[in-house]
């Protein structure tokens, strides 16, 4: 069996950017399966919780109207790395994790789970093997502590087998 899979992360995107491109990044496709994990960012960029859960039930129950045989399974959040040296500047690393921690990415997902089964969605955790032991994403795994390179969505990848037959 082929699998065609679409992926529509785009550094940056937030809840309101995927609101506005539905469209594009989702609708023309009529995609069978969507894996949707969105909302990091606005956490990230310090958008307030009310609207960026209110944005993302708006985008679960859009699918569900437009799109009602397609399966969805809703993202925990990945882990972050905040603690590890990636070169940057102290600026530059205060900035970036001003507003981003594990802890946050912990309960936004716990949010986000229950949107999901509000909606009549899956949610899943494909983080396996993503953390060293203080529960970091791996050093070895990201280029700045906040995205992965390849290796790490390898082991999405790998954990997303057993969804995607």
């Amino acid at each position: 069996m082929d699998t065609i899979i679409y992926n529509r992360g785009v550094r940056a995107t937030t809840t309101a950017d995927l609101l506005e491109h539905m469209d594009t990044l989702i609708f023309d496709l009529a995609p069978s399966k969507i894996f949707i994990n969105i909302g990091s960012n606005d956490i990230g960029f310090n958008v307030p919780e009310n609207v960026f859960l209110a944005n993302y039930d708006t985008i679960l129950q859009q699918i569900k109207e437009k799109l009602p045989d397609t399966v969805v399974y809703v993202m925990a959040y990945y882990p972050i790395n905040t603690v590890d040296d990636f070169g940057e500047k102290e600026s530059e690393h205060s900035q970036l994790y001003e507003h981003r921690s594990n802890g946050l990415n912990a309960a936004a997902s716990a949010k986000v789970g229950k949107l999901a089964k509000k909606n009549g969605y899956e949610f899943i955790n494909v983080n396996a093997g993503l953390t060293d032991s203080s529960g970091n994403l791996r050093k070895e795994l990201t280029f700045d502590g906040a995205h992965m390179l390849p290796n790490g969505y390898e082991i999405v990848l790998e954990n997303m087998k057993r969804y995607l037959e």
